[in-house]
This record gives C-alpha cells, structure tokens and sequence, in this order.
C-alpha cells in the first residue's frame, strides 16, 4: 500500500478531522444494510462478474494485503492519526503573469522568497490573532478579531461622484442626445443620484464588523479550513505599494458563496473593504439594498439600453464616475469574469467584460495612471451551493430565502464532519497600461469556424487555413458597446486571457482526482487497494506537470474524507476477507462525477488533444479495437498530427480551451506534440537517410523564415506545414502507455460524444424552432441516448447548449427572423443526410471506444 507523500501545514490546522472515525462506523452500518436494496444487490454482481472473474490477481492481492485490508475496512484506518487533507508547504509556484504580453510585470513583479512563507487558514481565529488575553477572550476571539478590523470609510464619495467632470457636462446639458439636455438641471441631479444609488451606498462600518463575524462564525462551521498562501498575499502588497495603483481582483466564478467569502478573505489580510461587481439577477431588491451597504456594486438596468438613449448615456456616464472615484481613493475592486455557477450560457461573464471595460476606459482617458490586475482562483472539494438539477433558471436570491438557506446549511452540518476544504489562489499581478500596449501587437487576422472547418468536415478541402479562429459566445452589454471596437476587442481578449491563468493557477482537489478516476478507469467498480494506488499515481501526475493540488495528508485519510463527501454518489460494498469495493451510481451520479472530473482537464488538457488527435489520425487506418501493437507499427508524420491536433483545436469551443489570445495554434500544436513525447506516448522514428532526431543543427538555412505574429521562437523549419519531410514517430509499446492513452482520450470524451449525438439529432428533423426549446430537445435526446448507452456523463446541459452553438459557428445551423422571435434552420449544406453522415463522423474519429 502507498501513500501519498505531501509534506504538512502549520501544526495549528492538525487535528481538524478529529472525530471523523466516528463517521466512518456508522457510514460503514449504512452500507451494509444499503447492500441488500436491489440497486447494490445489481452493483455488487455487475462487479463480482466483471471485475473479479477477469483479474485473477484480485484474490492474491486480497491475501497479500489482508492485515491491512482488515484494518482498512473496519474503520479506514481508525487506528492512524487522522490528519486533515490540509495544504503543504512546499508547492509549485503556479500563476505566473505572461511573459509574452507583460514582460517587466513578470520580471520585477514577483519574488522567489515568497514561497518559503507557508500556507494559512484564513477562517482559524484564535486568542493570539486579538490584542487581548483570558478565559473570555478565547470565547469572544470572533467578535473582538472583526472590532480591531481596519474599515476605512469616506462619505464624500456621492458628492466627488456629482462632481465628475462626465456627470457635470450631462447636468449642464453640455452632451447631445443625453437626458440633461433641455431639462432642469434639478431633475436631472435627482435622476443622477437614483442611479447612484442603485449602484452603490457608502458602506456602513458597524454593519461590515456584524456581518464579518456572523461570517467567520458561519464559515467555521460550513468548511474545515479556507487555505491561502501567504507568500501570494505579500507578493500582492508589495505590487500595491511598488506600482502605487489600485488592486482590481479579476476572479473565477465556483459559487454563489464566492461574492461573500472573497472580499472576506481579503478583509480579513488587510487589504480593506473590497468593492465586489456583483449580478443584480441573482439577487432581491431586498438583498441588493443590504449588500450595497457591505460594499457591493450593481449595474442599473439603464446601461443596457441602445447607444443613443439618453436614460442609458446618463447611466453609462454615472457608472464610469463611480468606478473612477473607487479608483482614485485606492479603494481594491473584485471583479468575475465567470458567469454564475449553475446558469446555461458562455463561461465569460458578459457583466464581468462591461465592469473590466469601465477600468480600461479609466486607465486610457488618464483618470488613474494605471491599475493593477489580480487573477484569481478559488477550489471547493465540493461547491456548497450546487443544484442537483443544472437545467434550470437562477432564481433571484431574497433575505429570507438566503437565511433559510443558511439554517439549513447549519442544520446539516451539526453533528456532521462532512465539511469541504477552500483554497484561494492569488497569481502574480500585472500592469494593466502594460498589457494595453504589448497586447495589440499580438493581433492577428481571424476567421469563422464556418470558414476553417465545414470545407474539411465535407471533405472539399484537406488544408487547414494558416489562421486563428474566431468565436466569441459572450453577448457585449451596453457599457461594452459604448468603447469602440478596439477597446472592445482589448476587453475580450484580456478577460480570456485572465480567466486563463485564473483556471490553470487553480488547485486540483482530491474529489477532482477521486472522480476522474471512479468516471474514466472504474464505472464498474474498483478494489480500494487498487484505488488508493492510483489515487496516489495521479496525483503525482499532476505534481509532475507543474500544477498544485489542494491537498496533503496520510493517503488513508485523504480517501476517508473524499469518498465521504461523494457517498451519495457511491456505493461502498465489503467484499473479500473485508476489503472494500467502490462502485459509482449509475445515472445522475455519473453525471455529477464528470463534473467534477472537469476540474482535472486543464492539468492534462495538452496531452487529451494529443491523444485524441492521434486516435483521429489511427481511425482510418486501424481498426479501433486493434491491439495496441498493431497501432504502434503506424507512422505518424509531424505534419499530419500537426493537421488533426488544428482540427481538433477548431472545432472544440474555446470556452473549454481558453487559449491565450497571444498565442497561435501552431504554438500550441507544437505544446501539445511535446507534451506527447515528454510523457512517454510518441517515439521518434528515424526513417533510413533522414537526419537524425537528436541532431538540432540546421542543414540549411531557409530561404524563407515563417516567423508567427505571437513570438514562436521555434525552428522555422519545423513550423512549415508545406514541407515534404518531417519528423516521424510511433506509439510507445510501454506496458503502461495503453491505459494513459486510453484515459485521455477519454478526458474528452463527454463533450465529443455530447457534438457526435448532436450530430445525429439532425436526422430527426425537429427543426425550425427556436434555439432554447431546440437546446431542451437535444438534452433530452442526450438523457434517452444515456439511458440506452449507459453514458451519463455527456447528460449535461451545458454539453447541449455548447453543441448548438458550436454548430451554429460551423453553419450547420442558421437563425433566421420570424414573428415570434428568431428560430433556428437547419442550412441548406446540412440539409443531406449525406452531409449529416459527414459531420458525425468527423467528429466520431477523435472519440476512443
């Protein structure tokens, strides 16, 4: 049996998980009464017959590890010092600012000292964290922390805003077309400070210490700890008081929970009363008046109005002279670049874009001279607010609802040592005047999906277009439209960019690692001996490749905690001399697995469209369930994987990918073929004659040197897809390399097979309708096909909506005006069934049986 090797935390988060044993008995009683139910008795067999019967090793392995198997499965190890799946000290720094766009930023801007600092949970305050000592201090220590809190606080804010200069020219009617002109002055005045304070209150300080310790207070009994690096909290002050501009924190989006837990996080570092852009949707009138106290901001519903409305000048201009004077008194500005978890639609936050565009506005009229970016990210090992059903509309949020939700969250952690771990990533800051100046040298001509891929997909074409692609899901709102086109190109491509570093600087949590693996290597089941050790494999995997995990521990206790926050997608069955088996749900739990799995995909998302490009590359070539020795005898040419990796790259939606805007796909084929070789599946084949692989010296020099508008420092020679020549390669014949190959092309394998089904909805003919009510359809049509097939995880509503738009940038589908609104045709390309057939199996060649 291994274990995990991470090194531990402060000594103050051990012990945390004290009591959880307790748990694991009376889990364990649930289990085996549950065993007799039908739906395990059926498990349990799926399993025995499957599993068993084709391992003979099971029965060895059992005897072989009987002592501990017994220990394990009376208690998970009860006899051990339970340790809490805290963070360790020592980590990959991940995070870094691009060195492409921002290069002074990454060089001035970040300390390597900063990693020696450690890890700290953010919700533990105790007697030492207060000026006071006794016996009532440590019962008090929450009350007394948030009273010796720092709240800065400004009243003249209102009446700098009036003074703007923006506001002033609307009140003295000195703009065309806005709702000052021809109108009293006075009525205009009143019509700005409605606006006003719509979108933001002066926050009241005794209100922030209340709220801040009713929150710690809740945090400490809804999460076991909320980890952040202290060396990331330094290297952001130091860039605060170095650069001497505003804080502007651009932040994924994993909860409902993150608008409250966030700015508390960087309350309680000193950082003051952060100002959190949140949606008005999403909220009651009721709630929006008291979260405006605390420090939120929203946008009037006016902004959203047409260009030359002048309710929605007046708007726009009262929103503009409020983020310019947070910004001109230092004030930080929490920003999410996410949409809201649960709700159906682009991973940009449209609402994000408008609030970064209004910061990019400032910057370049000179109103601040620059400002400072944060990218953030924050991990659950379980969301705490997610909906079992996603298909769903975001009901907006009132007090009482909220409060009810907040009792019954506490009545289901009473008593209950099922609490999920946090962590909060800070990656390196970044000038924002920087970025706006090198960021526009990287633009480069882009075309639709419709251009680079139908003329492939129907097989009239077989070169790719050597250009990028464009597709942009995100609906701009009316503070977007009002910058021009160049700014709002610089507010796309610079939201993408952040979003990207957020997720790839985000940690892996063990339920991430837990999940991919019950989804993708044992649907069927699996011995926990087994799944402790790969449990331990992957993780080191992903250790490897740079990423950090938000975890450490002994690995027993590590897969105690795990598989109780999944019980209810799990079923655990003692089987064999007492060794435990884990078998996953069928049905919606699988769906919830993969999930959860997705978490995992950007540390291994190079390598997945490697692996799949070359099962697209094999499909013609050898049957799908060929031995892998029949598959490694094919030659693979750079330059074809080259052409199946861009396929591949254009036809999966950037929402998934989130590529950097400054870099080029044939940058990114040439990541993904290293990637390949680095872990071991491709070999270098050195055909008779040809220069050997290991010889990195030029033969000559190129009469015409292709260098790429994103900075490819590359051998040009290597870049040119034109050339006859080129590298080849093979399968590795490692006995390891067919289960990694396998489980990565299954990594994409939900949404590849949620497009290929959606590929054969077309033959049924359910068109003209309009684009939600078909989105409805087709994820109905992927529940049945789940049901039929037993692939639950492609049962996901987003995958369908992702697959309708896809389609329609590839011009399989077109809207068109009708009185009822705009309803979506099938194009007259697509209209065959022939053309149909062809799609499908475009997309089929990627997939691994």
């Amino acid at each position: 049996m291994r274990r995990a090797q991470f090194p531990a935390s402060s000594a103050q988060s051990r012990g945390c998980l004290a009591g959880v044993g307790g748990w694991c008995e009376f889990f364990l009683g649930q289990v085996c009464v549950e065993s007799d139910t039908v739906l395990d008795s059926l498990i349990l067999q799926t399993f025995m017959d499957t599993m068993l019967k084709s391992n003979p090793q099971t029965q060895q392995r059992s005897n072989h590890n009987g002592q501990e198997t017994s220990l394990w499965s009376s208690g998970f190890g009860m006899k051990m010092e339970a340790i809490t799946p805290f963070l360790g000290k020592y980590r990959p720094f991940m995070g870094r600012c691009c060195q492409t766009c921002t290069p002074k930023s990454w060089e001035s801007l970040f300390h390597r000292s900063i990693m020696d600092l450690g890890f700290c949970n953010v919700i533990l305050v105790k007697e030492e964290n207060t000026r006071f000592r006794g016996w009532l201090v440590r019962r008090l220590c929450y009350f007394l922390w948030s009273l010796e809190q720092h709240i800065p606080t400004s009243f003249d804010a209102s009446q700098k805003i009036m003074e703007n200069t923006g506001v002033q020219n609307l009140l003295s009617g000195r703009v065309p077309g806005a709702a000052g002109e021809g109108q009293a002055p006075v009525l205009v005045k009143k019509e700005v400070q409605r606006i006003l304070g719509h979108i933001q209150t002066t926050p009241r300080p005794f209100l922030l210490r209340l709220f801040s310790w009713a929150l710690l207070w809740f945090l400490n009994r809804l999460f076991l700890n909320v980890q952040l690096h202290k060396g990331q909290m330094k290297m952001v002050q130091k860039a605060a008081q170095e650069q001497g501009s505003p804080l502007v924190f651009l932040s994924t989006h994993k909860s409902l929970l993150d608008g409250f837990l966030l700015p508390f996080v960087l309350f309680s570092q000193g950082l003051g009363v952060v100002r959190v852009a949140l949606d008005s949707r999403t909220c009651s009138p009721a709630l929006r008046a008291l979260l405006r106290k605390l420090g939120g901001l929203f946008l009037p519903p006016e902004v959203n109005l047409s260009l030359d409305n002048s309710e929605g000048i007046l708007a726009r201009a009262v929103v503009r002279a409020t983020v310019e004077e947070l910004l001109t008194s230092g004030q930080p500005l929490l920003i999410f670049l996410e949409e809201p978890p649960g709700s159906p639609g682009p991973r940009l936050s449209a609402l994000g874009q408008a609030w970064l565009g209004v910061v990019i506005q400032a910057v370049q009229a000179g109103i601040i001279s620059d400002a400072t970016l944060v990218p953030v990210a924050i991990a659950y090992d379980l969301v705490p607010d997610a909906p079992c059903n996603m298909n769903h509309d975001l009901a907006p949020l009132g007090l009482w609802t909220g409060a009810l939700a907040v009792f019954r969250r506490l009545c289901n952690c009473w008593g209950c040592n099922r609490r999920v771990c946090v962590r909060v990533h800070l990656a390196q800051p970044f000038s924002l005047q920087e970025y706006t100046i090198n960021a526009r040298s990287c633009w480069d001509s882009r075309q639709t999906l419709e251009h680079l891929l139908q003329p492939i997909v129907l097989g009239e074409c077989s070169v790719v277009p050597d250009t990028e692609k464009e597709q942009e899901w995100t609906p701009p709102t009316g503070l977007l439209l009002a910058l021009k086109e160049e700014d709002q190109l610089l507010v796309r491509r610079l939201s993408r960019h952040v979003l990207s570093a957020s997720v790839a600087s985000s940690a892996v949590m063990s339920t991430a690692i837990m999940a991919t693996l019950l989804l993708l290597k044992h649907q069927k089941g699996v011995v926990l001996s087994q799944l402790l050790g790969e449990f331990s494999w992957l993780t080191e995997e992903t250790l490897l490749r740079g990423f950090d995990v938000g975890f450490s521990g002994q690995l027993r206790c590590l897969a105690q905690h795990t598989l109780s926050l999944l019980r209810a997608h799990v079923v655990l069955l003692r089987v064999h001399q007492g060794d435990l088996v884990v078998v996953p749900r069928p049905g919606p739990g699988l769906t919830h697995l993969a999930r959860l799995s997705m978490e995992l995909l950007p540390t291994f998302l190079s390598e997945a469209v490697g692996a799949c490009a070359v099962r697209g590359l094999l499909a013609g070539r050898v049957p799908p369930e060929g031995p892998w020795e029949l598959q490694g005898i094919e030659l693979l040419s750079q330059n074809e994987l080259y052409r199946q990796i861009l396929l591949l790259l254009h036809l999966l939606p950037q929402d998934l990918l989130l590529p950097q805007p400054c870099q080029s796909s044939y940058c990114y084929c040439q990541e993904v073929l290293d990637r390949l070789i680095q872990c071991g599946l491709l070999v270098a084949e050195e055909t008779p004659g040809s220069r050997p692989a290991c010889d990195t010296g030029r033969q000559h020099l190129s009469a015409k040197l292709l260098w790429k508008p994103s900075g490819d420092f590359t051998d040009s020679e290597s870049d040119d897809f034109e050339e006859p020549g080129g590298r080849c390669f093979r399968l590795s014949q490692q006995s390891r390399c067919p289960d990694f190959f396998l489980f990565l092309c299954r990594l994409l394998s939900p949404i590849l097979k949620a497009f290929a089904q959606a590929a054969t909805f077309l033959h049924l003919g359910q068109l003209p309708d309009s684009e939600v009510a078909y989105s409805e359809k087709l994820f109905q049509f992927l529940q049945a096909c789940a049901q039929e097939e037993g692939i639950f995880e492609c049962a996901d509503p987003n995958l369908a909506i992702s697959a309708v738009w896809t389609f329609k940038d590839l011009g399989v589908l077109q809207e068109m005006p009708s009185p009822t609104g705009p309803q979506l045709h099938l194009s007259p390309t697509f209209a065959t069934r022939d053309n149909q057939d062809k799609l499908e199996q475009f997309i089929r060649q990627f997939i691994c049986s």
